[in-house]
């Protein structure tokens, strides 16, 4: 298992080079650029330098006076000292704004990701055991609403409901007008008060695809032959669903929630938007708009080693939920 984890490693490592390198292609092809922006900025003060003089001073301290390979090249070494550059669109170190807005992101999907675990895959399970029953038609119509509900709608419902028709949770924000008169205990029932609407929009739109992908799975399981085996052998029936079964079910379940990791610190772009929590889908989708090239790399080449760390989490779980499967 170590060489095996060691070995995927370092091709992990090969990827991430590469992909680095498209996504630097990509920032570098924006039409629009900051730095021409600043430049501009900068030569209408009074005694300022030209323009093209600004621009080509901005160029060189950003390495962009230089081809895209000798500029990833540059880019690289920064990054691998942890030098990761200042932010063009928010003018602060790019780690610095990353940790000051990823936390909200992170609670948010965490906590999703959690109940949706939760309630998914019981409900699958359920729905599975009870095929073709009323339960089963229940929890199949319940899913595929979450599946085509777009986001938008869906938040926008639940806010003209709970929040201005009822009044019972504010419309924006992550704290309330008095939080900072609130005693700690108070203070964290008010953050946690803000998260429901927002979480339960992440929670009904994404819980559909992994109840139906844990019915069908389990359905195939059931009609194998060690199921029906199991049973003739006269062992009960909730053994046989939650031992035999079940950790069968898990092994293409595991592919999907190690692969949710990204998800995780990627920030929910929309949601976020909506009930204007200032998480990471936000923030990066404005340093994009803004051709922040900086704080858009850092961003993207960390989605891609969590994306990365993700996949061989998953590998190395299948040895863990199938005694069969071993690495060699």
């Amino acid at each position: 298992m170590r060489n095996y984890v060691i070995k995927r490693l370092l091709l992990s490592v090969v990827i991430l080079l590469f992909v680095a390198l498209i996504i630097y292609t990509i920032m570098r092809s924006i039409p629009t650029s900051y730095v021409e922006s600043i430049a501009r900025q900068r030569a209408s003060l009074p005694g300022s330098k030209s323009y093209s003089e600004w621009l080509e001073q901005l160029n060189k301290v950003y390495n962009l006076d230089v081809g895209i390979l000798e500029g990833y090249v540059r880019t690289l070494i920064n990054m691998v000292r942890g030098d990761f550059g200042d932010s063009w669109h928010y003018n602060v170190p790019v780690t610095q704004k990353f940790t000051e807005v990823i936390w909200f992101s992170f609670v948010l999907g965490a906590v999703a990701f959690i109940l949706e675990i939760i309630i998914a895959i019981p409900l699958g399970i359920l729905s599975a055991r009870k095929q073709y029953s009323k339960t089963d038609y229940a929890v199949t119509v319940f899913a595929l609403i979450g599946i085509s509900l777009p986001t938008f709608f869906f938040a926008t419902i639940l806010k003209l409901v709970f929040a201005i028709k009822l009044g019972w949770f504010d419309l924006y924000g992550t704290v309330g007008r008095y939080y900072f008169q609130l005693s700690p205990f108070g203070k964290f029932l008010d953050i946690a008060k803000h998260y429901v609407l927002p979480v339960a929009t992440l929670v009904i739109i994404s819980i559909g695809s992994l109840m139906r992908f844990t019915r069908t799975n389990m359905l195939e399981v059931l009609n194998s032959d060690y199921i029906r085996t199991a049973r003739a052998k006269g062992l009960s029936e909730a053994r046989v669903i939650n031992y035999h079964a079940f950790r069968n079910t898990l092994i293409p379940i595991v592919t999907i929630i190690g692969g949710t990791l990204p998800s995780l610190f990627s920030g929910a772009l929309i949601t976020e938007t909506l009930f204007g929590i200032t998480g990471i889908g936000k923030t990066a989708y404005d340093a994009m708009v803004s051709a922040d090239i900086p704080f858009s790399m850092f961003y993207l080449v960390f989605l891609a080693v969590l994306t990365l760390l993700g996949t061989l989490i998953s590998d190395i779980l299948y040895a863990v939920v199938d005694p069969r499967v071993r690495v060699s």
